[in-house]
């Protein structure tokens, strides 16, 4: 297929010699400032690597960037209301339940708390709508409710971009280059959800893996908040830990050793590896059982599932939960064709067309964390091994996305010759704005949106997991 083409945001004219120092300087500045994460191929927790950048920043139309930005708070009050409506979570999630035992596992915690009573009534929502231009616009490739990484590198990489364009004497450049600080942002949502709490010698608990490799985005979140406020303390343990650690105080509250937890973060928690045995999803049971408001609570995490978004692409669905008409027209614009695979006469016809035409499309699990989904020849393959089996309800169709491509260097941690990592190749992006939205049933207390993150990768690979070195953390430079 055929892409179109956004120019760079500046012709770099540089000897094979120049670039290799100027590259030198880059990976220094970003390895002191923060752009980095512990190697997965050589752990050690003393040392870390630079995580996979762009050298420049990437152009990206400045109208688009505004009418994702602009519909952020929408999209909170959205998925706020969606997950507090018991009936649809039902309904949408009914078939996938049957399917794919991971869903599974997360809605029987749900059941459960549904049908106790929640102990805990307010919910805190940190979100990232992800997005990539396709034909003049912008459509969203999903909507993160749990886990929604790189707020603080995003605030790094801004600032580094703004460093390396004067460096290169390209100064009057900087103005399109838009202010960002998602960590602030995502961090007041977290101590404001401290607050609400009120038990000011209560705990926030980061809910992490039980070996980090993204350390230096999680900490920013830890630093940033002592920033804010220096009384409130946080404190990291994986499910494995709090299987011997965690339990409920007389009142429900978590406790953890002997801290009162006031917020639970989740930045594990999504994949099935976190939880190898029963113990884990106990725990889970537990958290969601206490006085701690979570972070995503259980059903926030279900309302952003797979299935619940394709749900939501009916525009008759959307009119239950928006105020009006043009709030409905904004939310469609951005939604891309998504697609059931039910056993009913639409799922049928979908899956027919997507083996005849297999790259029009990808094939989505109900999975976070990048990796899973499906693309080209193998959605024929996989369509057809599942189409009589009552596993095509655990997936998902989504009309794939041709964005324009532009030239770019990517600097990753390599100690190969410098010429075989370091190449001027074609790039695509995904812009990603995060939102904060705390709030109960009948009531939000707090909605708004906090920042951006680009993320980039080579046009020719399907998945962009920056973590796993395949994409690369950017910036957008907005053209018109």
């Amino acid at each position: 297929m055929k892409m179109s083409r956004l120019q760079p945001c500046i012709q770099l004219q540089l000897s094979e010699e120049e670039l290799e120092r100027v590259v030198d300087k880059a990976k220094d500045w970003a390895l002191m400032h923060g752009i980095s994460m512990r190697s997965k191929e050589r752990f050690n927790k003393n040392q870390v690597q630079v995580l996979p950048f762009t050298l420049l920043p990437s152009s990206f139309p400045k109208q688009n960037f505004e009418k994702a930005k602009s519909i952020q708070v929408l999209l909170n009050e959205l998925i706020h209301k969606v997950a507090h409506n018991d009936d649809f979570l039902r309904k949408s999630l009914k078939s996938t339940i049957e399917a794919d035992p991971f869903t599974a596992e997360l809605f029987k915690i749900y059941e459960t708390v549904y049908e106790e009573g929640y102990s805990q009534n307010l919910s805190l929502g940190l979100l990232r709508s992800d997005y990539m231009l396709h034909d003049n616009g912008i459509k969203q490739v999903e909507l993160n409710t749990i886990a929604s990484s790189f707020g603080g590198i995003a605030k790094v990489i801004t600032e580094y971009h703004k460093y390396i364009l004067s460096e290169l004497g390209h100064a009057d450049k900087l103005k399109n280059i838009p202010e960002n600080n998602p960590i602030a942002g995502l961090c007041k949502g977290l101590t404001h959800a401290w607050k609400l709490y009120n038990n000011n010698d209560a705990v926030i608990l980061f809910v992490v893996e039980n070996i980090t490799y993204n350390i230096c985005d999680q900490r920013f979140h830890e630093f940033e908040i002592r920033k804010i406020n220096a009384d409130i303390r946080v404190i990291r343990r994986s499910l494995r830990d709090l299987v011997s650690q965690a339990k409920l105080g007389p009142n429900k509250e978590l406790i953890v050793g002997e801290l009162v937890v006031s917020v639970v973060y989740f930045r594990s928690g999504y994949e099935v590896e976190a939880y190898p045995t029963e113990k884990e999803w106990l725990v889970r049971l537990l958290i969601e059982r206490s006085q701690a408001i979570k972070c995503p609570s259980i059903h926030y995490h279900l309302a952003g599932t797979k299935k619940v978004q394709q749900s939501l692409a009916n525009p008759n669905v959307l009119s239950t939960f928006l105020n009006n008409d043009n709030e409905v027209k904004q939310i469609q614009e951005v939604f891309a064709g998504l697609y059931s695979l039910e056993f009913n006469e639409e799922g049928d016809r979908i899956i027919e067309k997507a083996v005849l035409e297999p790259k029009k499309y990808v094939l989505k699990p109900q999975r976070e964390g990048g990796g899973n989904n499906v693309y080209d020849e193998k959605i024929k393959l996989r369509l057809e091994a599942m189409k009589n089996s009552e596993e095509r309800c655990g997936w998902i169709l989504m009309d794939r996305l041709y964005p324009p491509v532009q030239k770019s260097y990517i600097v990753r941690p390599q100690n190969e010759p410098f010429d075989n990592y370091l190449r001027f190749f074609d790039i695509v992006s995904e812009l990603g704005i995060y939102g904060v939205v705390i709030g109960d049933r009948e009531t939000i207390l707090y909605n708004e949106e906090v920042g951006h993150v680009l993320r980039t990768k080579s046009s020719g690979e399907n998945e962009g997991g920056i973590a796993a070195g395949i994409g690369a953390i950017d910036s957008p430079y907005l053209v018109s």
